[in-house]
């Protein structure tokens, strides 16, 4: 009976005051959505670290002067080096021929470049590549080295942007939930409000603490599950509409963002709109109705 009585509050709660919690419903709905997106770009960029750091290459361009035995010398130090995985030699030819099919869209870029003018190279994996500095002072100075890159270098400066949009997501998660927290605390004090009288008869007969505040709580509750689950939706969409759609072209640099990553973030959604809600709703009636 108790419990029934308590439902019934609830939906005559939120029906009461349908435009606050409409109102709330959405502004959780963008804050748990933000806060996904940044917890999925936090993974994705994660994930992304990992595998292309596993391709990175060292690429050490040779001099133009460079002599056979120069050559071999360099070559069998690479091989012998216990910090490298794989040493690939390119060709000036080979090295022509990459270029070409790079810059096959761009015609004027090709015939600027004449065979013969790209320096050969070797490409060098590395088993860690978190000791490319170590490898690069190895062989900076040796005969026949003209030139050490690390591709780690522009790859850093990709993930550096990428995350700066999650902590852009993040700020943005953070205002959103303040302005969550806000309209919750409002909405409860207008419902409480609303039924002061009903409060103040159920004090007076001994009602206790829980049963005056759960129909408020539950109210905030709902309006918390409700706005995860239509922010799980936007989520969702995105990774249909955008990351398998529009942006779908760009697989070759995104690594895939799984399903099981989307669908994980509904329960982490739930839990936090849920948490929020309850605990914001629970602290403002223990100021304003001094159960």
């Amino acid at each position: 009976m108790r419990l029934k009585y308590v439902m019934s509050e609830v939906m005559v709660g939120l029906w009461r005051n349908v435009t606050m919690t409409v109102a709330m419903i959405i502004t959780m709905a963008v804050s748990l959505t933000m806060l996904g997106a940044s917890g999925l770009i936090y993974a994705q960029v994660k994930d992304m670290k990992a595998y292309y750091y596993d391709k990175i290459e060292v690429a050490i361009f040779l001099k133009p002067e460079i002599t056979d035995d120069q050559r071999t010398t360099l070559e069998g130090s690479l091989k012998s080096d216990p910090l490298v995985r794989e040493v690939i030699y390119e060709s000036k030819d080979e090295a022509f021929k990459k270029f070409q099919t790079m810059f096959s869209d761009v015609p004027a870029v090709v015939d600027a470049v004449k065979p013969g003018q790209l320096p050969e190279s070797f490409r060098v994996g590395l088993k860690n590549p978190e000791q490319y500095q170590a490898v690069r002072e190895a062989y900076v100075g040796k005969d026949g080295v003209d030139q050490i890159i690390d591709q780690r270098n522009l790859l850093e400066k990709i993930f550096n942007i990428l995350g700066s949009v999650q902590t852009m997501a993040l700020v943005a998660a953070s205002v959103m939930a303040i302005a969550a927290l806000l309209l919750v605390g409002n909405t409860i004090q207008v419902a409480a409000y609303s039924k002061r009288r009903e409060v103040a008869v159920m004090k007076l007969v001994g009602a206790s603490n829980w049963f005056i505040q759960a129909p408020f709580v539950l109210e905030a509750v709902v309006a918390g599950v409700l706005g995860s689950i239509i922010g799980f939706g936007a989520l969702a969409l995105g990774k249909v509409l955008l990351l398998d759609g529009s942006l779908s072209e760009l697989t070759d640099l995104l690594t895939p963002l799984s399903w099981s990553k989307v669908l994980v973030m509904l329960p982490l959604m739930a839990l936090a709109g849920t948490l929020v809600s309850s605990i914001t709703a629970w602290v403002t009636l223990r100021f304003y109705l001094r159960v």
